[in-house]
């Protein structure tokens, strides 16, 4: 049981409680009680579920899966997390093609921030850095209060150096 009135922080003693459960009683793979499940066990707010599971995450206990929970024990292949770290560069690159393609014509507006969130199904701030990518290589550029658009033809990169394909980095 947790003691609201003690000198340990709420998400502390209920990460021990988990962490207890963890060891004794959870497989490695088997999935960890939700923020919702663990609100309503301990009666906590959402946040103090949220860091109670991040003090596990940190510990190396458990990973989460984006839209999946979170289960016992690191993440067997570290390489699933690609895809998700690097999405912004996926997006870029899936946009630089359709400019190459002629799909996205220079001097014409790209999509907008928020269609581009509901075509890939992303956050804001992912298309922000698939953009800001895009600008960084010369893809595009952005009119203050107007949007962005196609680079002329001419400052399209060339060389592979420029390439969105790459995975390496943040």
């Amino acid at each position: 049981m947790i003691d609201p009135g003690g000198d340990t922080h709420l998400y502390l003693q209920i990460s021990a409680i988990l962490r207890a459960r963890i060891l004794t009683e959870l497989r490695p793979g088997s999935p960890v009680p939700s923020e919702a499940e663990i609100q309503r066990e301990f009666g906590v707010a959402r946040t103090t579920a949220r860091r109670a599971i991040g003090a596990l995450r940190a510990e190396g206990l458990v990973h989460s899966v984006q839209g999946q929970g979170t289960f016992v024990g690191p993440r067997k292949d570290p390489a699933c997390d690609a895809p998700r770290t690097h999405q912004y560069r996926r997006i870029a690159h899936d946009i630089s093609k359709r400019i190459t393609a002629g799909e996205l014509a220079p001097r014409r507006p790209i999509p907008g921030e928020m269609a581009l969130v509901q075509q890939y199904g992303v956050a804001r701030e992912t298309v922000r850095r698939a953009m800001a990518l895009l600008r960084e290589q010369g893809w595009i550029y952005t009119v203050p209060q107007r949007g962005s658009y196609v680079c002329p033809r001419e400052s399209w990169p060339v060389g592979p150096d420029d390439s969105t394909e790459s995975t390496s980095g943040p």
